[in-house]
């Protein structure tokens, strides 16, 4: 078939430089508005989440005709890796830079998080003392600024969620917004993540001395970070003045904090906006290590102080005698490097936390991260579980309270990509959007001492995602069984749970694996300790039960080689599902001890309506800002980079799977024309696909490339071929034209 050049939409470019991507009317591949950007399954015989091969001939939702040029293509600097066009996060560094901003960057959308704050018990707002946990890392920005995940082999990852409260993203850039893979990670486990507002030395008085001139320009200056919070759905601010201020400025810090803390409340309600232990009201800068006369008018005016790392117990005693309430908005600092002066730090950080503790204030454990720059990253999550352990005694920890419940426990990152225990896409990944719900991390010791229970987790082997939790241990001869305590919940049940369960036991290993549900009765439901409390160990159901099958269905294909799946139904009346556990029983009731190991792949705890849930298609794909590049040495191979972008409800999807086929090679593998490649996940409405090797299109020839948008839905279930979204490039050689790289 000879090539027909009119089928292809082809613009003249300007000599000079090449525009972004504009399609024409009609190529229905123009940008989506942005409020449609922001905006379970019953699957048929036949059709399922899976079976993802685009068979030849299918009828696309959307065909875009285009011609291969080779200019560079114009992105916003800030907003895309310079190399590949990938989509980055980004921070604020002047004070003009800040006042230019403004929220219409279609680019900056990449960075907005998609994963809402999830509800938590006891609430954040409540008068239990907290833990801040103030990630500085190297100056920040580094493999988790890549927003769509990056290839890396030891990454720095954090799980220890459910211990914590506030997550604060630290950097020395004057507005450090938070990286959006941290944004959605938090919010998934239900911490509230902050940003840091920061000005240093000379540079920075010379900021605080125009934002802070009078009530007009701290009022203009609190608007824009209002703004930027709101516009990329994080949670508050860090204010850090390390600099000396005039008597002018100082006057007007506690104005520009009330109102600060007031406009932020009212733009994002669970808001907060805490100040750091820094400059006094003279205006010195001169640290405190305590809250006291000098600083508290700051503290006053907003919803907490940060304190310095270099107190001693008896800046304690004095806060409280000072403080007839408030207790918890005090963060007393902790620095995990030790530096200075201070109680402790590095593996003996649990003695400043026993000492704040004692005296009932929050605790600011700052740069935890010190486990992963300081100590061999071989061994990063062996030293990252020992100090984390060693302070959990002192973390008060928060109950997960919304169903569906569905985690593999993944962390973000792994050595191969896996899908229903098969890998997906080999090799090393690295992102903290795919990061799912983690659990409770403490070693039990049982008795003997010498007897102990460990859960981490583990990426040589995973059932979804990268990771799996490993639990392994000994039960002695004195027991029958351990029980492991994994989640917390305060959800009020619906009349009929299930709860599937997949788990693999090494060979040899003789005990028996159950899931554990707690409940209480609905009556105590805000009482701090629970009255009654009933341990259910549900027996499986057999696999050609109905639900089951139902469930399975959802999940095809369905091949769990070496894994075993269980299943349960539950029907309970008026109570609230308290923890989720797991059971490990020794096979043979003898007298000897019985060592362990056993991976937990994923636990799913559903209402059983979300078995069957309306299926919600992805609709108005569209592709923009398309770029191309020859691959060197490689005279039939082409880079192409492109933008996808589609309209889905919100909050409804977990995540989207991004699918290809027409590649040429992908991650270093000659890839066939039929077969259909994994590319990429995003928790938005948007993804971009960066630098797909595709076979060249010699002049005369077109080749096309397909991709599919698969929505993840929030119980853990990929949605049929019939809602994906569906869209074919077909691309060709401008005839007669000269292009160069």
């Amino acid at each position: 078939k000879k090539w027909q050049h009119s089928r292809f939409v082809w613009r003249k470019m300007e000599q000079s430089k090449k525009r972004r991507f504009e399609p024409e009317p009609g190529t229905g591949a123009g940008r989506a508005a942005e409020d449609e950007a922001e905006s379970g399954t019953a699957l048929t015989p036949g059709d399922n989440g899976n079976d993802l091969a685009l068979t030849p001939g299918f009828s696309a939702e959307q065909q875009i005709d285009h011609i291969i040029q080779y200019d560079a293509l114009q992105l916003p600097g800030r907003c895309y890796d310079s190399d590949t066009t990938a989509p980055v996060s980004f921070y604020i560094s002047s004070l003009a830079e800040l006042q230019s901003w403004q929220p219409f960057i279609q680019d900056e959308n990449f960075n907005r998080a998609a994963t809402p704050l999830a509800p938590r018990q006891p609430l954040l707002q409540c008068d239990r003392p907290r833990t801040l946990v103030c990630h500085d890392m190297a100056g920040g920005y580094l493999s988790d600024r890549f927003i769509q995940g990056v290839h890396e082999e030891n990454p720095f990852v954090f799980y220890h969620w459910l211990y914590i409260d506030i997550f604060v993203y630290f950097s020395h850039h004057m507005v450090t917004i938070p990286p959006v893979c941290w944004t959605n990670a938090a919010h998934k486990h239900g911490v509230a993540i902050l940003g840091t507002f920061i000005t240093e030395w000379e540079a920075g008085a010379a900021i605080c001395e125009a934002f802070l001139e009078n009530e007009e320009t701290f009022r203009a200056m609190a608007d824009k970070l209002v703004l930027i919070a709101h516009f990329f759905q994080f949670d508050g601010w860090l204010v850090n003045i390390e600099n000396e201020l005039s008597l002018n400025a100082v006057k007007n810090v506690p104005g520009f904090l009330s109102y600060f803390r007031s406009s932020m409340q009212q733009a994002v309600p669970h808001s907060l906006v805490i100040w750091y232990d820094s400059v006094l009201e003279t205006g010195h800068l001169e640290w405190q290590n305590e809250l006291n006369q000098h600083n508290k008018l700051f503290f006053d005016s907003c919803d907490g102080i940060f304190l310095n790392y270099n107190w001693k117990e008896e800046h304690l005693k004095r806060m409280v005698t000072l403080m007839e309430e408030r207790h918890a908005d005090v963060y007393v600092g902790v620095d995990v490097f030790g530096r200075g002066d201070v109680i402790g730090g590095e593996f003996t950080t649990n003695l400043s936390l026993e000492l704040i503790r004692k005296y009932n204030f929050s605790a600011a454990i700052f740069a935890p991260g010190w486990v992963y720059e300081t100590l061999e990253r071989e061994k990063f999550h062996q030293n990252q579980h020992k100090f984390w352990n060693l302070l959990t005694e002192y973390l008060p920890i928060h109950s997960i309270c919304t169903l569906p419940f569905a985690t593999s426990f993944c962390q973000g990152f792994g050595k191969n990509l896996y899908r229903n225990g098969m890998v997906e896409a080999p090799g090393n990944w690295f992102n903290l959007s795919a990061q799912e719900i983690q659990p409770l991390f403490s070693d039990q010791q049982l008795d003997p001492a010498s007897s102990c229970v460990k859960t981490h987790g583990c990426s040589e082997d995973a059932w979804n995602g990268g990771c799996c939790l490993l639990i392994e241990g000994l039960i002695p001869a004195t027991r029958s069984n351990v029980s492991v305590r994994l989640f917390s919940l305060q959800v009020p049940s619906p009349p009929k749970v299930f709860v599937a369960f997949v788990y693999k036991l090494e060979d040899g290993v003789k005990v028996v694996v159950n899931p554990e549900l707690t409940i209480r009765p609905l009556s105590q439901c805000n009482s701090e300790m629970a009255l009654t409390v009933d341990v259910l160990k549900p027996l499986p159901l057999p696999e050609d039960n109905a639900l089951v099958q139902k469930f399975i269905q959802n999940c095809a294909p369905w091949s769990p080689e070496g894994w075993t799946t269980s299943f349960y139904l539950l029907e309970l009346t008026d109570c609230i599902l308290q923890d989720i556990s797991v059971n490990i029983t020794r096979l043979h009731k003898d007298e000897q001890d019985v060592q362990f190991k056993c991976r937990i792949g994923e636990i799913k705890v559903l209402d059983i309506a979300r078995l069957r849930v309306e299926q919600k298609p992805v609709e108005k794909l569209t592709v923009f800002d398309i770029s191309w590049k020859k691959v060197p040495e490689a005279t039939d191979q082409l880079y192409l980079s492109a933008t996808l972008q589609w309209t889905y409800p919100p909050n409804t999807a977990s995540c989207f799977k991004i699918y290809s086929r027409g590649l040429n090679y992908h991650k270093k593998q000659k890839v066939t024309d039929s077969q259909t490649v994994c590319v990429g996940r995003t928790n938005a409405n948007l993804y971009r696909v960066v630098e797909l090797i595709l076979h060249h299109a010699p002049i005369g020839t077109s080749r096309h490339v397909e991709f599919l948008v698969q929505p993840v839905t929030r119980a853990g279930f990929a949605l049929p071929q019939s809602a994906c979204g569906r869209l074919t490039v077909n691309y060709a050689q401008s005839p007669g034209t000269d292009n160069v790289q």
